[in-house]
Parts: C-alpha cells; structure tokens; sequence
C-alpha cells in the first residue's frame, strides 16, 4: 500500500515514523511547507491508495475535500474544519468516501477498558461521569487565536469519548472558565481554566474540568461511577487501570500528550490502514463539534445551552 502523509509538524513527524514501519505500508509519500522528514519521499500524497493529514487545522477541509475529489481514502486528525458549515460541508462531500477524523482516546486501553466495563454491565446503572483534560503548559501564544477555544480545541476529545463510552448523546451544556495566566487568552476571548456540566439525554450528570497551566504535567482522565462500582481512566499516568486494584499515582507525571498516547496514535494508524470500526466517522465528529459549539455558547453567554440550538 502506498500512504501519503501532509503535514510534518509534531504529530505528523509521529505519523511519518509510524507509517515507515508499518508492514503494509510500502511506499511513504511525504508533503510538508517547510519540514523535512528521514521518512518517505516527497511528491504528491494524494497519488496514494490513501492519505494522513497532520496539517494545520484551518487546512483540514480543503484536503479532505480534495482527498473526495479524487477518491482517496483519509484519516485526517481533528477537527474536520474549524467550524460547523465547514464540517457540513465535508461530510456532504464525503457521502460514499472512506474518511476518518483523529481521536486517538478511543484506541487508549483505559478507556476501551471502561467502555467494556460499562456495556458489560459490571458497572450497573451509570451515575455520573468525570472527565479531566490539562495541559502542563500553554501553547504559543500565536496559536490561541486560532485554536476555536479550550472547548473546541482541547475538550471536544472529552466530549467524543464521552459519546463513545456511554453511547449517550449530550443534551444540555452549562460552562464557564477563567483567565489564571497569561493576558493572551484573554485577548483571544478565550479562557486557560475551564469547568463544565453536562446532561447527557438520559439525565446522567458529566462534569468536565481542564486547564492549560497544569504542574503535575499532562492529565487525562475519565471516571465513570456507576449503581455496582467504579471505574477510573488515567489514575496513574503510567497505567490507566481501574481504581479498585489500588494503583497509587506515579511520580514521573506525563509531559505531553504524544507521550501519553503514544500506543493509541500507533493503533489508530494501524486501524485506519486495516478499517477497524473505532475510527471515528465524520458523524460522531460532528456532533462532539456540536457539543463543542454549545458548550462556548455558554461560556460567552453564562448560560445553559441545549446541544440542538447549535445544530445546524
């Protein structure tokens, strides 16, 4: 199989090594501005039997659009576009396509742990869920502009692994934030602390906490706390296990988020190139945008937002 590869930035650098080793990978076409990568050859990815996209996001929709075109199968990491026209757009397009969008929780082994725990029953009736999403250290600040918020650039993936954990819709956002650092996020409207509560469309409770200054290095974590027990992703950063086997946190917090999803971004690779069903669909990207847009509607609004009065 020949795989194109766009973009050589952090994760796309990742992506390109990965793809290298692959066994049924046996040709790496690479096309990057400015990088260059030991991996592959340069030239046009979309000349492959299917193509990664590690781009900048505010380029994801017009090669997802070009990879339709031209009938090549994608894996594009999130989001699809930077806002909901756009993602309706591409997902028009897309009818009749293979395309698939970025969101490597659901190849972590804690939470494929927990989703197995809960639609197993040994759980019981689902309570409440936590969700946890921190940052050791900002992004430049350059970046914030551009990012759509801590809402849509960090919390969606808390919002897809929701959905995909629970198999629940989010019915009803209530979030809020504050600025504890430094004045760019503010200037950008945006906030480095973030806190929300969700209801999903069963009336279980969601919380969702995050913030981009965090001293214990990167955190993610999800608990979900059932009628029978609980069950813990991300207690220790170096073994997301359930809470009941008496894990006690490790002292080497994670640094960032490609080391500790490093596993996940390989199977992820790996399920694209073999069509594994976990790969999220443009659909469910969809609506964890929905989740997204509702979500700082209210921040910016101090109220709580129905999921359908963002729908389009």
């Amino acid at each position: 199989m020949r795989v194109g590869l766009l973009g050589l930035g952090r994760i796309g650098a990742f992506h390109a090594e990965t793809l290298a080793a692959h066994p049924l990978v046996h040709e790496l076409i690479v096309a990057d501005p400015v990088r260059t990568s030991p991996y592959g050859r340069p030239g046009d990815p979309f000349e492959a039997d299917a193509v990664v996209i590690a781009t900048p996001t505010g380029t994801h929709a017009d090669l997802l659009l070009e990879a339709c075109r031209r009938g090549v199968p994608a894996f594009c990491e999130k989001p699809v576009a930077g806002d909901v026209e756009r993602t309706l757009e591409v997902l028009r397009a897309a009818r009749g396509h293979r395309v698939r969008i970025g969101f490597q929780r659901r190849f972590d082994p804690g939470y494929v742990s927990a989703a197995t725990a809960l639609r197993g029953g040994e759980l019981g009736e689902l309570h409440r869920v936590h969700l946890i999403t921190a940052d050791p250290a900002p992004p430049p600040a350059e970046y914030i502009p551009l990012s759509g918020g801590i809402y849509r650039d960090c919390h969606i993936h808390d919002f897809d692994i929701l959905r995909w954990v629970t198999g629940r819709e989010v019915a009803i956002v209530y979030a809020t934030g504050a600025n504890r650092g430094a004045p760019f996020f503010a200037a950008a409207g945006d906030v480095d602390t973030s806190a929300a509560l969700l209801t999903l469309d069963d009336g279980t409770l969601a919380t969702v906490q995050g913030s981009r200054y965090n001293g214990a290095g990167y955190d993610v974590r999800m608990e979900l706390a059932g009628s029978k027990g609980t069950h813990v992703v991300g207690l220790s950063p170096r073994a997301p296990l359930r809470s009941s086997e008496g894990l006690e946190p490790s002292e080497e917090p994670w640094p960032d988020f490609v080391a500790r999803f490093r596993q996940a971004y390989v199977d992820e690779i790996d399920g694209f190139l073999r069509g594994d069903p976990r790969l999220c669909p443009i659909e469910d990207a969809l609506e964890a945008l929905y989740v997204a847009e509702a979500a700082e509607l209210s921040r910016r609004e101090r109220r709580p937002v129905e999921v359908a009065e963002v729908r389009r």
